[in-house]
Formats: structure tokens, C-alpha cells, sequence
């Protein structure tokens, strides 16, 4: 553990006065919830929740052309199924605009910002000038310093009055020290001519306002952060830490794209992998804790700390995925499993189970999570639970159940009709009929699957006796007999 995730560090932390930790995930609704937006959301959840402090949530939905319901339900679903949860409502932008404006104005009565009446066509015509000349195309309005007696009667921006010379400074918990020459910065628009806020100054406003400690984001805002840095200066409040951390890579190193496969959070769901597994592997991905590689959500809260996170791209491996959540299945709780299951059906639009099969996969549970990297391929070696007589064998199934092992399975029952039910009794029973006839107990063991499953490939044949109970098992068997399938 890191000295300063220790209880003791943050105890003292609590008595010196300093701020509880408030982090927030701000995405924008135009989608769905992106792999690499789901572990800034998770680096944000795990920070604050290892510090006893706050992870909010606020929708940056002032883009109202592409912002829609649908895509802000999507987002709140793909968090809510990898557990990470919100302190109070999410915040949406847009209601908020009227307080960015006010801020706009406050700053322009600071002397922080000044109204820039030039017009989109004058703008261009000194870039051009200024390209045609070689010198910077950053735009510098005539209106920063004019006298306001001067200003016209007609529309006007708020400009940022930054400063042109000297340096920004931005201690950045990742990227360590990034300095920024303030001549190449411009005067940002803060509000626009129809009087709405500018993302730039929105995001600041409302990170003061929620009170945010820590902004921990992707790398593609650093700079971004430093131009927000002088909103914050202007209207004298403090600078949050910056953590911007590096974005997500397909296996290829090129940037993550629909090529490398899946890339919303949900389709992540519908593919069967367990939330604990996902919550582990993106929280490996970027950032480490020595050597571990597996670990519960409450070892990640603990550990995880900002200087842990690295610098490079991280790339996605979807065998580690697989590896992951096949470990965090078999260490699951069995009911939490099937609940987790079910919300995997619903998801990939497949049939729910019925109370049999519910309770069924539950009962079965002990002997089909061992081994099985995502629920799909739980549920195969569980379809002997949930399948229903009389059942369908596939193509090797069909092969296994030959005339010859079918006469010998055929012996098998008169004896468990009164045979204690339990696994050793039973291998008993089984091992005797493949004595008699010459053969290991393994020869038999392959139509006996065929038989219980319609399958080859499932759990041992005893565990599947002792979940389907005496007259099920029988039953089965006599299904075999009687068909001659």
C-alpha cells in the first residue's frame, strides 16, 4: 500500500483541515459510454472512494445538436453496471448555463476578460494576413485594451484577457511538470455573441462550484488545462490537481477504434464479462500496484494513488480481459453470479431464465464457474441444467451414445435406484460397470455426458448427478435406452 492511502495518513489529513476529495466524470451525451471514458470514470471513483471523499457526476450536454436522452441513459447504465456509483443527482451543463454567463460578466468587471466586437470575417482576414506574413495566426483583438466609450452597438464575445507574456505552469500528478509559453495561448472566447457559455469556461465554473479537488481526465485535455488554469486565477480560485492520464491503444499501439473490436461499455455486458472482472482489468490498464494483477474492488480503493498511473498508452488485451474475469467468476459469490447473469441475458437480448433454471444454475453453480472466462461459456457447460427433457444430443454427443454404451448405461440404473446420492457412491456404481466390462472408468465417462447433457464437453458427470438429483439422472438415462438415440 502506498503511505498515503494509509488510514492514518488520511486521518491526519481530516484534522490539518485539508478539503475531502471530490473528483468527477463528465462525459459528454452524444454516445455511448466509452471503454476509455469508463476507466477515467473508474480512476475518478477509485481515488475518491479510497479517501472517504466524493465521486460526482456531470453531464456536459451543452452541445444540443448532438446531446440526446438516450445517449445520457446509456452512460448512466454502462456505470451503474460496472458499480461505480454517484454522489447525489447528476449535474447537467446545459441547466447551468445562466451561471457561466454570470462568471462571463463577473471577469469582465474584474478587468479579467474584455468584449471583442471583431467579426468572424475580420478574425479570418488576419489569419491570412498573418500567414502571409509568417507571423503566429493566434488571434489578437483590436477591443482587449479600447476604451469601452469606443464600443459599438452590436454583438460582442467575452474574451479571456490572457496573459502574453511569461509561462503557465501545470503540475500534473502524471505527466509531472508541463510548461506552457503564455504568447502561445490566446484570448479564448468565454461567452459567445448569443450569449452561451464556451465549454473552456463551463468546465471550470462548474468543477469550482461542485467544489471538484482533483481533476482527473484523459491526456488529450492537457492542454486544455492550461487555459483553464487562467479562468481560475482570474476569478482568484484555487486550482484543482491535474491528472490527465494517457488514452487507451488498441493491441496494435494505433489510437482504440472500432477495428480493435468492441468499444461502448455495454457491448462489453451483452459479451458476458463479469463487472468485477472489467472493474479489475481497466483498472490495470495504465495503472499498477507492484506486481498485482488480480484484485478485489476494495484491495483497488486502497492501492490505487495517482503516481501509479504511467505515462505511455496503455493497450487493450482482451486475453488478459478473459483471464481476469475468469478468475474474479470463479473466487463470485453464487447468487450475486446469477443475478449478474441474468442482467448479461437481458442485455444481449437473449430469453431470461425461468425459476427452474434459476434455481437450477444455482444449485449447479459450484461445479461450472471454475474455468469460465465469461458467462457464455458458463452457461454452456450449465446447459445440462437448463435444458429440458427430452433432450436434443448435438453431432459428438450422438457418436458417444453407440449401441455398446448404451447397453452399458443401461446398467447403471437399476443400481442407483436405491444407491445413496452422493458423489462416492455413485463413482462407485460407475466404476464396478466399467470393471465388469473391461474398460476404465474414463470409457464410460463420455456417453455418460452425452446422456446427462446431450454434449460431451461439461462438468464432471458426478457433479452433474448430484445437481439433477436421483430421478432427473434416471430419468436421462432411461430417455437414452428408450430412443436408442
Amino acid at each position: 500500500m502506498h503511505p498515503s492511502d494509509s488510514t492514518g495518513s488520511r486521518a491526519d489529513a481530516s484534522r490539518a483541515g485539508i478539503p475531502p476529495v471530490v473528483t468527477r466524470f463528465a462525459p459528454s451525451p452524444t454516445g455511448y459510454l466509452h471503454i476509455g471514458g469508463a476507466r477515467t470514470a473508474l480512476f475518478n471513483w477509485l481515488y475518491a472512494r479510497g479517501r472517504g471523499g466524493k465521486f460526482l457526476l456531470r453531464i456536459e450536454d451543452t452541445d444540443r445538436e448532438r446531446s440526446t436522452p438516450e445517449a445520457t441513459a446509456a452512460i448512466l447504465r454502462g456505470l451503474t453496471w460496472l458499480g461505480l456509483d454517484w454522489d447525489g443527482e447528476p449535474i447537467s451543463q446545459f441547466a447551468r448555463r445562466d451561471r457561466h454567463a454570470e462568471v462571463a460578466h463577473e471577469m469582465l468587471a474584474r478587468g479579467a476578460a474584455y468584449k471583442c466586437f471583431s467579426t468572424q470575417e475580420e478574425i479570418e482576414a488576419y489569419r491570412e494576413a498573418a500567414r502571409a506574413e509568417g507571423r503566429s495566426t493566434l488571434f489578437q483583438s483590436p477591443w482587449r485594451d479600447a476604451d469601452p466609450a469606443t464600443h459599438p452597438d452590436a454583438p460582442y464575445v467575452i474574451r479571456m484577457k490572457a496573459p502574453r507574456d511569461g509561462e503557465t505552469v501545470i503540475e500534473d500528478q502524471v505527466q509531472g511538470t508541463v510548461t506552457f509559453r503564455n504568447d502561445q495561448l490566446d484570448d479564448m472566447v468565454c461567452l459567445r455573441s448569443d450569449g452561451t457559455p464556451t465549454y473552456m469556461l463551463a468546465v471550470v465554473v462548474d468543477d469550482h462550484d461542485m467544489g471538484v479537488t482533483h481533476v482527473i481526465r484523459g491526456d488529450d485535455h492537457l492542454n486544455n488545462a492550461a487555459r483553464q488554469t487562467m479562468v481560475y486565477r482570474a476569478m482568484g480560485w484555487d486550482v484543482p490537481v491535474w491528472a490527465h492520464i494517457p488514452l487507451i491503444h488498441g493491441p496494435d499501439g494505433k489510437k482504440l477504434s472500432k477495428r480493435h473490436g468492441a468499444l461502448g461499455v455495454e457491448e462489453y455486458q451483452a459479451m458476458g464479462y463479469p463487472a468485477a472482472g472489467m472493474r479489475n482489468y481497466l483498472a490495470r490498464l495504465g495503472w499498477s500496484h507492484g506486481d498485482d494483477e488480480f484484485f478485489t474492488s476494495d484491495q483497488a480503493k486502497a492501492w490505487f494513488d495517482l503516481p501509479g498511473i504511467g505515462r505511455a498508452p496503455a493497450r487493450l488485451d482482451f486475453k488478459k480481459l478473459e483471464s481476469l474475469c475468469g478468475q474474479h467468476i470463479a473466487v463470485g459469490d453464487d447468487a450475486a453470479l446469477l443475478h449478474e447473469i441474468e442482467g448479461y441475458l437481458a442485455a444481449a437480448g437473449k430469453p431470461a431464465l425461468s425459476g427452474a433454471q434459476r434455481n437450477g444454475l444455482l444449485k449447479a453453480m459450484f461445479c461450472l464457474k471454475e474455468r469460465a472466462k465469461t458467462f457464455p461459456e458458463l452457461l454452456e457447460k450449465g446447459e445440462f441444467v437448463l435444458a429440458s427433457r427430452p433432450l436434443e444430443p448435438d453431432e459428438s454427443a450422438r457418436k458417444a451414445l453407440d449401441p455398446v454404451s448404451r447397453g452399458i448405461l443401461s446398467e447403471l440404473t437399476p443400481q442407483m435406484q436405491s444407491a445413496s446420492w452422493d458423489r462416492e457412491t455413485l463413482e462407485g456404481i460407475a466404476a464396478g460397470v466399467a470393471q465388469a466390462h473391461g474398460m476404465g472408468l474414463g470409457k464410460i465417462a463420455g456417453p455418460l455426458r452425452a446422456a446427462l447433457a446431450g454434449r460431451t464437453v461439461t462438468p464432471s458427470v458426478f457433479d452433474m448427478m448430484i445437481v439433477l438429483g436421483r430421478d432427473e439422472t434416471i430419468a436421462r438415462l432411461e430417455d437414452v435406452a428408450e430412443t436408442g438415440a
